[in-house]
């Protein structure tokens, strides 16, 4: 189900001429009515449901429904996003609430691995670049007549 807002909570992040939903969307969905100063999903069927507008709305004005593999069917999800963790709010049906809580990231900012000493570089081999380092060769298929 893709993201909407809920426009009651919306407060257009404070008159901004850039929502922090619109900042940080994938796929550039998120707009501001400049009128109502409200966000919203201009393509909701291209939403990817990826809940990065959700984390990181200021006011929790943005919900994505969860699938039946993630929450059962009529609960609803809703991420807090603090400092160092995602904290996941589920609401079952039955009115019972569970919470998780995950780290946002497990390096400092800007400290990924980038690989940069990995040797496999070869982008017309078939082989993973892990691969390719580790010295694996394709094995060619002989024909038999």
């Amino acid at each position: 189900m893709p993201s909407f807002v809920i426009q009651e909570k919306c407060d257009g992040c404070k008159g901004g001429e850039k929502t922090a939903c619109m900042y940080i969307c994938p796929n550039d969905l998120m707009v501001l009515d400049a009128t109502a100063m409200k966000a919203y999903n201009q393509e909701p069927d291209q939403c990817w449901e990826c809940f990065s507008c959700v984390k990181i709305c200021p006011t929790q004005a943005i919900e994505v429904r969860g699938y039946s593999d993630f929450v059962p069917l009529g609960s609803s999800v809703m991420p807090m996003r603090g400092t160092e963790d995602v904290m996941w709010t589920c609401k079952f049906r039955n009115g019972t609430i569970k919470r998780f809580k995950f780290p946002i990231r497990t390096t400092p900012e800007g400290a990924a691995n980038a690989y940069e000493s990995l040797v496999g570089k070869d982008l017309d081999s078939n082989l993973l670049a892990t691969e390719e380092a580790d010295g694996k060769t394709l094995v060619t298929p002989q024909a038999t007549v």
